[in-house]
């Protein structure tokens, strides 16, 4: 029976956590959602068919499956986490209207996808209230400069109108300060083109990582990148071919509140993933390390165990911007202050996520310096005791503030935010949390 309680204040869901004395406990891990969708749109571009394994049942996921007969791709359900799908490089859409809720990873590479596609009736691509605050202009603009008439809402976010679509020149200059998501969709989409593809980047790459996954996983499908530091990238014409079978590891971010329950208590396993990981997300791990955590590894699991304290750290954290949530609130428990910068991009996210966490660390009493581009934690002089987390509607806010219920009870407004990403996620929580 489950040690947290669920109950409802004025039509709002509230889950009560009660302090728990340590973490300990192994689980196994759900299947990375950046990758899944990957992989999905990568085996909707074959005309063999593919199965793909260890498919998460996160929203995110869910909402690109279900849209996939809308783009005359051919998906079937095997078993809970299994899927198998014939795809075709040119899509016979079933329906002009796509709504990818708040799923980034989906919305994002459907628009460079549908741009190369020439159709006879505007295609909308559009999602939720809060996909409608996320900006997509920098990737529009992109495409407007090859010759796609495609237009956003005024202010440079969905819905996403594309009027006619097919590249008509191969080079294109985009930014990659806001979104690395911009640049892994123009990179998905371009072998559909069946022509020599040439993206020049103008500015600094923000999460570099989560391109290389995108180059990866394109490499596991047949279709290779050229990548100069990311500032340059060719993509000559090729085919995507399927691998036939592709299983999806577990997720990495997912990965890193367990990581640190273990920090702070622990041992703590982690099943699903190792240090092969093709996620960034992976070198949480050596931040684990810096802190004063110790890791030992196998071939199918990591575990985690607390070292003699844990450590402050100034760091940056460009290119692991979600795991820098669950670092923030490593604050609470560190010796020192935990500085985190280089992750403005963290501010149009799926909420404002660097001021959501100055507020929600100063209910446990910590002092929390906040910075343009950044947080400075402070670990509380004198704790305050049952603070109530506002979410914001953000998965990672309730996972990663989920670690405070080690300092005292707790409760979590709209827990059900996990579902974007980690549905089962408080279930699996509950699995190494002891009283």
């Amino acid at each position: 029976m489950s040690i947290f309680k669920r109950f409802k204040e004025s039509e709002i869901e509230i889950l009560y956590l009660p302090q728990v004395s340590s973490f300990k406990g192994e689980v196994e891990i759900i299947g990375s959602k950046s990758i899944a969708n990957r992989v999905i749109y990568l085996a909707s571009f074959c005309s063999e068919e593919t199965i793909l394994q260890n498919v998460p049942n996160s929203e995110d996921v869910q909402v690109l499956l279900s849209i996939l007969p809308d783009l005359g791709i051919e998906c079937v359900k095997e078993n809970e986490k299994t899927y198998k799908i014939k795809g075709k490089s040119k899509f016979d859409l079933k329906n002009h209207y796509f709504n990818l809720e708040n799923a980034g990873t989906a919305l994002r590479p459907l628009v460079a996808i549908l741009s190369t596609q020439n159709f006879h009736q505007d295609i909308i691509i559009d999602g939720n209230e809060q996909m409608r605050n996320r900006p997509i202009r920098d990737l529009v603009e992109a495409l407007k400069q090859i010759g796609v008439d495609i237009e956003t809402s005024y202010k440079g976010t969905p819905p996403v109108k594309i009027k006619s679509g097919r590249w008509k020149k191969n080079r294109i200059s985009i930014s990659g300060k806001t979104s690395s998501q911009f640049i892994s969709a123009l990179l998905l989409a371009a072998p559909l083109t069946e022509q020599e593809i040439e993206i020049f980047v103008v500015d600094e790459v923000v999460s570099k990582p989560y391109i290389d996954m995108t180059i990866h996983l394109m490499k596991e499908f047949s279709v290779n990148v050229i990548n100069e530091n990311y500032k340059y990238f060719k993509i000559y014409p090729q085919q995507y071919q399927s691998p036939k079978k592709f299983w999806i590891e577990g997720d990495a971010t997912a990965a890193t509140y367990f990581y640190t329950a273990g920090l702070i208590s622990g041992p703590v396993k982690i099943k699903g993933l190792n240090s092969n990981s093709i996620q960034g997300d992976i070198h949480y791990l050596d931040i684990i390390k810096q802190l004063g955590g110790i890791i030992e590894y196998d071939s199918q699991s990591i575990t985690v165990k607390k070292g003699n304290t844990i450590k402050g750290i100034s760091i940056d954290m460009n290119a692991m911007p979600d795991a820098a949530m669950t670092l923030a609130i490593t604050g609470l428990f560190s010796t020192s202050s935990i500085e985190i910068f280089n992750v403005e991009n963290l501010r149009v996210k799926e909420s404002e996520r660097i001021r959501g966490l100055c507020n929600e660390l100063r209910k446990f009493g910590a002092i929390v310096e906040e910075r343009k581009d950044g947080l400075k934690v402070y670990p509380p002089e004198k704790l305050k005791e049952k603070p109530r987390i506002e979410t914001y509607r953000d998965h990672r806010m309730a996972m990663a503030f989920s670690l405070g219920c080690y300092l005292t009870e707790m409760e979590i407004i709209d827990p059900d935010c996990v579902k974007k990403t980690y549905p089962d996620y408080f279930l699996d929580f509950f699995k190494i949390c002891r009283i």
